[in-house]
C-alpha cells in the first residue's frame, strides 16, 4: 500500500499534494442500485491509498435533483439519499484520514437548486418581497414585460438558452446556468452569513478544504446592464467586489487550518493571480494547462506562464489534464486538434486511442514532475478514453441546451470498471449503471491493470511514489533538441518529454527513474514518450 507522503500535522500538505477527484455518482456502487455511493468509496479506499494520493475532492454530494450532475444543490448540510448519509460521510472523511487522505468537498456558491427552500419561499412569496432579494428577480422589458432584462449569455457552451425565466407574476429570474440554478445575489449579507456557515459546517466534520465551482461570477453589477463589448468591469465576471467575499471565507479557513482552490477561468494572468493573494484563496485551477494542445512550443509556455502568474504571489501552482467537464486525456491526445475547448467540442471526432494513449502516459509524468499539486480525475489513472452515451441515454442539461448540438460531458462521467469478469465491469452488482458503459470497458478495469506491469495505472501508481525525487522548488529547463521538453528540479530528478517526430538522445545522468514508454534499442527516447532520470 502507499504511504502518505505528508505528516497529518503539516500545514503545508496542499502546495505539493496529489489530489483525486471523486465524481461519486460513477466512481463505485456499494448498494448495487446503478449509482455511485459513498458506501462505494469507502470500500475503495485500500486502492485510493495505494495509488498514493494525499486527498480526496468530492465533486457535489449533496441532496439535488441532478439536473446538472449535483451542482444544483438543494441542502448544503446534507447528503443526496442516493449516495448515502450525513453519518456516512462523516465517516468516510474519518476513514479517509485514517489511511493518510484529506478531504475536499465542493461547494457552488452561485447558485442553488430550484428546490432549495430559498427559493422556494421567494416563489411563493411574489414580487418585491424580502426573500426574492435574495436571487436576482427583475421585471422585463418591453410594453409589458415581455422580454428578459438584459443579454446575458448562458455560460453553457454551445448554448444559445435564455439565462432569464419568467414566472406567471410577470417577474424574471436570472441563472447564468439552467433554469433549475437560480443565481444567487451576493451583495444580500443573508447570503454571505449563509455560505459562511456552510463553510463551518464542513470543516467542523474534518474535511481538509474547499473547492469552489465557478468563482469568478458570484458578483453581479446591481444594474444588470446589459453585456458591453467594451473594457471592464464585466457585468458578472471577475468582479472587484467578489475579493471581499474570499478575505471573509479566508478568515473562516484560517479558523480550521483549511484550504482552497478556485474555479477560475480568467484569461488576464495579472487579474487571476488577484484570487491568490495571501487573504484569499490557495490555489486554483490551471486551465491554460488542461486546455493546452500536445505541441512543445505551448505546453512550455503554458508551464512558464503559469509558474509567473503564480510567482507574484507565493501561491503554489496546480496541474491538471482533466476533470468531471473535459474530454478524457486519452481521446483528446488522439486527434487531429489536441487542445480542448467547449465551442468546437462536436460529436463523430476521430481519434486514433493508441496514440492518445502513449501521449497521455507522458503528460501523466509531465504534470507529475511540475512544481506544485496535481489533481487526478477518476478513471485517468486507468487510460479510459471518452465514452459514447448514446443519444437516448445523455443526461448532461449542456447537451439539451444546446439543441442536441453540444455532445456536454457525459462522455468523461462513465461509472468505472473495477472487475474484469464481473457484471458492469464491476461498478455495482446487480442494476445496470446510470450511465451505460462501453463494451471494452471490462478491458480497462482495475484488477485486470494490477495484474500488468505495463498498464497504465501500475505507471500512475510508480509516478506517484517516485514523485518526491523531484524534491520540492522551482524547475529549470535545461538545453534539449527541438520539440523535446528537459528540466531539473531541486531534488536532483530530471524529466524529459519528446513531442518530435524522431527519438530523442537523453541528457546525461546516472540512472533513469521512470520511463512513459521504453526506450527504444539504442537507449533514445521514442517520440510521445517522457522519462525522469536520476541527474
Amino acid at each position: 500500500m502507499g504511504q502518505p507522503r505528508h505528516a497529518p500535522e503539516d500545514p503545508d500538505w496542499w502546495r505539493t499534494a496529489v489530489i483525486y477527484q471523486v465524481y461519486v455518482r460513477s466512481f463505485a456502487d456499494g448498494d448495487g442500485d446503478g449509482t455511485g455511493d459513498l458506501a462505494g468509496v469507502r470500500s475503495r479506499l485500500p486502492y485510493l491509498a495505494e495509488l498514493g494520493v494525499d486527498a480526496l475532492w468530492f465533486s457535489p454530494w449533496y441532496p439535488s435533483p441532478m439536473k446538472d450532475g449535483g451542482y444544483d444543490v438543494a441542502d448544503y448540510r446534507a447528503i443526496d439519499p442516493a449516495f448515502g448519509t450525513l453519518a456516512e460521510a462523516e465517516k468516510l472523511i474519518a476513514e479517509a484520514r485514517d489511511a493518510g487522505i484529506r478531504t475536499i468537498v465542493d461547494i457552488v456558491p452561485n447558485h442553488v437548486s430550484d428546490r432549495h427552500p430559498w427559493f422556494r419561499a421567494a416563489l411563493a412569496a411574489g414580487p418585491g418581497s424580502p426573500e426574492r432579494e435574495l436571487f436576482h428577480f427583475r421585471p422585463g422589458r418591453g410594453a409589458h414585460g415581455e422580454l428578459p432584462p438584459n443579454d446575458w449569455p448562458s455560460q453553457f457552451a454551445g448554448s444559445t438558452a435564455p439565462v432569464w425565466t419568467r414566472l406567471p407574476d410577470g417577474d424574471w429570474y436570472l441563472h447564468l446556468f439552467t433554469p433549475e440554478q437560480p443565481d444567487l445575489n451576493w451583495a444580500h449579507p443573508a447570503v454571505r452569513r449563509e455560505h459562511e456557515d456552510i463553510l463551518r459546517f464542513w470543516f467542523e466534520r474534518g474535511v481538509a478544504g474547499v473547492r469552489i465551482d465557478s468563482a469568478a461570477l458570484l458578483a453581479k453589477d446591481p444594474g444588470l446592464p446589459d453585456l458591453a463589448t467594451g473594457p471592464r468591469p464585466h457585468p458578472f465576471v471577475d468582479r472587484d467586489e467578489l475579493h471581499a467575499v474570499y478575505r471573509s471565507w479566508r478568515r473562516v479557513a484560517d479558523e480550521y487550518g483549511g484550504v482552497f482552490v478556485g474555479e477560475v477561468w480568467l484569461p488576464d494572468p495579472e487579474r487571476f493571480a488577484r484570487y491568490l493573494r495571501p487573504d484569499e484563496l490557495h490555489t486554483a485551477f490551471n486551465f491554460t494547462f488542461l486546455t493546452c494542445p500536445w505541441d512543445p512550443a505551448r505546453l512550455r509556455a503554458a508551464i512558464d506562464t503559469t509558474l509567473a502568474e503564480h510567482a507574484p504571489v507565493g501561491a503554489p501552482a496546480t496541474w491538471v489534464l482533466c476533470n468531471h467537464d473535459v474530454t478524457r486525456t486519452v481521446t483528446r491526445y488522439g486527434r487531429e486538434d489536441t487542445a480542448f475547448d467547449f465551442a468546437t467540442k462536436a460529436f463523430t471526432t476521430p481519434t486514433d486511442l493508441a496514440l492518445g494513449t502513449r501521449r497521455a502516459r507522458a503528460a501523466a509524468l509531465l504534470s507529475l514532475a511540475l512544481p506544485g499539486s496535481v489533481y487526478l480525475y477518476q478513471g485517468e489513472e486507468l487510460g479510459l478514453p471518452e465514452a459514447d452515451v448514446p443519444a437516448d441515454r445523455v443526461q448532461d442539461p449542456m447537451y439539451f441546451r444546446s439543441g442536441g448540438t453540444a455532445p456536454g460531458r457525459d462522455g468523461c462521467r462513465v461509472p468505472l470498471p473495477w472487475a474484469e469478469d464481473l457484471p458492469h465491469a464491476g461498478f455495482g452488482a446487480h442494476a445496470e449503471p446510470w450511465l451505460p458503459q462501453p463494451a471494452d470497458w471490462p478491458s480497462y478495469a482495475v484488477d485486470r491493470q494490477r495484474r500488468d506491469p505495463d498498464s497504465v495505472l501500475t505507471l500512475y501508481r510508480r509516478a506517484v511514489a517516485l514523485r518526491p525525487e523531484f524534491g520540492d522548488g522551482p524547475l529549470t529547463w535545461l538545453p534539449a533538441p527541438d520539440g523535446v521538453l528537459a528540466f531539473s528540479r531541486p531534488g536532483g530528478a530530471l524529466c524529459v518529454v519528446n513531442l518530435a517526430p524522431t527519438p530523442a538522445v537523453l541528457p546525461p545522468h546516472s540512472r533513469p527513474l521512470l520511463t512513459s514508454g521504453p526506450l527504444d534499442g539504442a537507449g533514445r527516447l521514442p517520440p510521445d514518450t517522457a522519462a525522469w532520470l536520476r541527474a
